[in-house]
């Protein structure tokens, strides 16, 4: 099986990940690309009873980071391009937010562990975008109100990914035509 490309977008939520990639994967198969697009897994962690966002914890945090490797790995057995909406870092990006903001901790060991998880796993990525936070751009309806949690989860994903992933490119709503042809070259190998 040939290496796959993987193009990710992390950052806080409602800074418009999903809206980018939906677009994104429109115009990848308008150009007749094989193309698998791998959702957020919060909602399904959060109906298997684990703790999310502010409340994130070790455990939520590896169940996220396993879920989306998993999610990668099967959607390369069909598609030649895997747009990824919040790769495998950004579940590290919240769990740190979520112990900034709430006062917790975690062993440093178990830390250590999950961020080698996410350093190693970095590089299956081609192209990552993070998304930063406009507070002049609202909230969309039905998502977390918490704006000091947000505020934090978007520092803590792109201390993250600077990191562990410094050639990552910052995608700005008013540069999303840059970034939809940068994603088009890196997807069709040019």
């Amino acid at each position: 099986m040939t290496r796959k490309v993987k193009i990710a977008v992390a950052g806080t939520h409602s800074t418009g990940k999903t809206t980018f990639m939906e677009d994104l994967e429109r115009r990848m198969i308008d150009a007749g690309l094989n193309v698998a697009y791998v959702h957020d897994s919060a909602a399904e962690a959060r109906a298997a009873g684990f703790p999310i966002l502010r409340n994130h914890t070790f455990e939520s945090t590896a169940w996220l980071i396993a879920q989306a490797i998993r999610l990668e790995t099967v959607a390369a057995l069909e598609a030649d391009v895997i747009l990824i909406d919040r790769p495998v870092p950004d579940a590290f990006g919240y769990l740190i937010a979520a112990l900034r903001t709430t006062g917790r901790s975690v062993d440093q060991d178990r830390l250590s562990r999950l961020e080698a998880i996410c350093e190693a796993w970095v590089k299956e990525y081609d192209l990552i975008f993070v998304t930063r936070l406009d507070t002049n751009i609202p909230i969309g309806p039905g998502r977390d109100n918490d704006h000091v949690f947000r505020a934090a989860a978007d520092e803590a994903v792109a201390e993250v990914l600077l990191k562990l992933a410094p050639e990552h490119r910052v995608l700005a709503s008013a540069d999303s035509g840059h970034a939809m042809e940068l994603a088009m070259r890196v997807a069709s190998g040019k």
